[in-house]
């Protein structure tokens, strides 16, 4: 069996069908206006976190690199600067939803890699100090949860700064390709 090929022609018709079943999913989702805001609250304050995070990186560098050396972190004035570059990008794209699945990819990067390394609480004897960084780094562990969930939801993101996105007439035509069940 070779591949099909098929071409789909945007004609008014297709682009009206598009219209109304779009405008009909939307009557389906009277709940989703709903949601927008609390939504963009947790935009606000989960990328917030991660901006301030990443500027912290940048403003304790010198202490962050330290620490960083005593867990052995190689070149460790270089990494602190990198995952703060990681947390800036990933933190603004959440907040602004601006590309926000490559912003969740940088923060789920930079908390799995970071969080055995520095908060690697199996090594510890001290009661102390093995609860303290058992804490970060289940905390670690529950924020990659949350941008893997966010990563599953489908750009554009409401309440999103316009950039990078399809136009209305571009989600269209993706709309009219879209494969469709027989």
């Amino acid at each position: 069996m070779g591949q099909e090929r098929f071409t789909v022609e945007i004609t008014a018709d297709n682009a009206a069908e598009a219209a109304r079943i779009e405008a009909s999913n939307a009557d389906d989702c009277r709940g989703a206006d709903s949601m927008k805001l609390p939504f963009l609250l947790g935009r606000v304050i989960f990328g917030g976190y991660f901006l301030n995070s990443g500027i912290h990186h940048f403003t304790d560098r010198k202490m962050l690199s330290q620490y960083a050396g005593s867990k052995n972190v190689p070149m460790p004035d270089l990494a602190v600067q990198a995952s703060g570059v990681a947390l800036i990008i990933g933190g603004t794209s959440i907040l602004l939803g601006i590309k926000p699945k490559l912003g969740t990819a940088a923060l789920i990067g930079f908390l799995a890699g970071v969080s055995p390394v520095m908060h690697d609480f199996w090594h510890f004897d001290d009661p102390e100090k093995k609860m303290s960084e058992m804490v970060n780094f289940t905390k670690n562990m529950a924020l990659m949860g949350g941008a893997i969930a966010l990563m599953g939801i489908e750009e554009p993101w409401p309440a999103s700064v316009p950039i990078g996105q399809p136009s209305r007439m571009e989600r269209a035509r993706r709309f009219v390709k879209r494969p469709r069940a027989a």
